[in-house]
């Protein structure tokens, strides 16, 4: 029969492509935009950032999709009752892009490229030493389908890859660390940090001046995960001490970068406005039309969120 699907989504000028495209991929189904006020049933939701309106009090759901890449903002918000399976976008089309972003940045630093934008503009023409690649470590913090990709993308070009996952993984050619207590060893033989975590009470303000400080001298962090995962000041004064040698950064613990923060103004911080890797609309449409499909046959589906983990 016909399912009734209400969707969400906080940037204006694209709802009307996703329900178009919604529409295409699910013939059978009835989707409506929430307007102020709807209390009418719906079997399944799919949002992005909805105020607590769309889902407070909302009974009859079977099952609720959150069209971006952190299910945070829907758990911090707390309105979807505990039996209704929150369920997210497993990629969207967004690994390829973060494996772009994390490449361009891991490259730009290891082939030295700031340096020599300097260099250029005082029309200086000095060869650098490169770094020697195989002491120059590269750690992934978070190995799911974002972090798997981005490490294989790195290994492409033969750099020592390794993660740091909450539970044991095995991943051909990449060394896998385990949990809060090997936390330092993975950080003490990289370079590179790149976080990829999900937000969660346990990852909240984890790069603090303690952890970032076991990095080996003149290393460089890459932050796509979430803003508040970074202690900001800890890094910066890292940089001013030398210990760090830079950082690219797409997620700030208050967005947008307010003017006058000081990583604007911090040479040696590249500062992207979030946009590491946007939820594509065909690729995402695709993954939750068949998992409604999958639902309303009564099969199981990936994805489903552990709201004790956050993710």
């Amino acid at each position: 029969g016909m399912v009734d699907i209400l969707f969400y989504f906080d940037l204006r000028n694209e709802k009307d492509e996703w329900i178009k495209q919604l529409s295409a991929a699910l013939p059978d189904a009835r989707i409506r935009e929430w307007k102020e006020g709807d209390n009418h049933h719906a079997d399944y939701a799919a949002v992005f950032r909805p105020p607590k309106e769309v889902l407070e009090h909302r009974k009859g759901l079977k099952a609720v999709f959150n069209l971006g890449a952190g299910v945070d903002f829907l758990l911090q918000q707390g309105v979807i009752s505990p039996q209704v399976p929150l369920i997210r976008v497993d990629d969207g089309g967004m690994a390829i892009q973060m494996a772009e972003y994390v490449t361009y940045a891991v490259l730009r630093y290891f082939r030295r490229f700031e340096d020599y934008e300097r260099s250029a503009i005082q029309r200086e023409w000095k060869p650098l030493p490169p770094p020697d690649k195989s002491t120059f470590g590269i750690a992934i913090l978070g190995l799911g389908v974002l972090g798997l990709r981005v490490a294989a993308a790195l290994r492409h070009f033969n750099f020592r890859v390794s993660g740091w996952a909450r539970t044991p993984k095995s991943i051909p050619g990449i060394q896998v660390f385990v949990g809060a207590s090997q936390l330092p060893h993975i950080l003490r033989e990289s370079k590179v940090l790149v976080c990829l975590l999900p937000q969660t009470p346990q990852t909240r303000k984890l790069l603090n001046r303690e952890v970032l400080s076991m990095l080996q001298p003149s290393s460089y962090v890459i932050n796509i995960g979430r803003g508040a995962q970074l202690v900001e000041e800890d890094l910066l004064e890292l940089i001013h001490e030398g210990h760090i040698g830079g950082a690219t950064l797409d997620v700030f613990e208050k967005e947008p970068l307010p003017l006058d923060h000081p990583f604007w103004s911090e040479a040696r911080i590249t500062v992207t406005p979030h946009v590491s890797a946007l939820t594509l609309i065909p690729e995402t449409v695709q993954q939750v039309a068949k998992k409604i499909e999958a639902l309303s046959r009564g099969e199981p589906v990936d994805g489903l969120v552990d709201r004790s983990l956050g993710y």
